[in-house]
């Protein structure tokens, strides 16, 4: 299965350590959203779309992106974001957007991510050494349940 993973990742790297690992399981292409060609995209038959969470949104530039593509009856997505916060809400909201465009989507995962956001700056930061370990081994998990149950 020719996969292709689309992620935006900014500050310190979150989402792309994840992006990473998934594609490592998956066997996919990896590509940060400032090199996708959305033409290319119809030849890949599963697609991620990771995001880190800006203001409580996946980034502006990965939404624009799915605005632009057109479903095509064949292709299977899922979607994937970092966060200070507990991320499953800002994960589902993804999925919800990707779901209107009337894409066929398979999975979703979502995990805390280092943040040095507004006064959290001031203490260090949150949830330093994150995505650790245990985040890897849960991306990775999500990978594999994703190639088993596309098989």
């Amino acid at each position: 299965m020719k996969t292709l993973i689309i992620y935006k990742s900014i500050h310190y790297g979150n989402t792309e350590k994840i992006a990473q690992h998934i594609a490592s399981i998956l066997g996919a292409e990896l590509m940060k959203i400032e090199e996708v060609n959305p033409k290319v995209i119809k030849s890949y038959d599963l697609i991620g779309f990771g995001s880190g969470i800006y203001y409580r949104k996946p980034h502006k530039d990965l939404l624009k992106l799915i605005s632009q593509l057109k479903s095509t009856q064949n292709q299977k997505y899922f979607v994937f974001t970092t966060s200070a916060r507990n991320t499953a809400q800002y994960t589902a909201n993804l999925k919800k957007i990707v779901v209107q465009k009337g894409f066929d989507v398979v999975g979703e995962f979502s995990c805390v991510g280092f943040s040095t956001w507004g006064p959290l700056k001031i203490v260090g930061g949150f949830n330093k050494g994150r995505p650790n370990g245990r985040d890897i081994k849960n991306a990775e998990r999500f990978a594999n349940s994703l190639r088993e149950g596309l098989k």
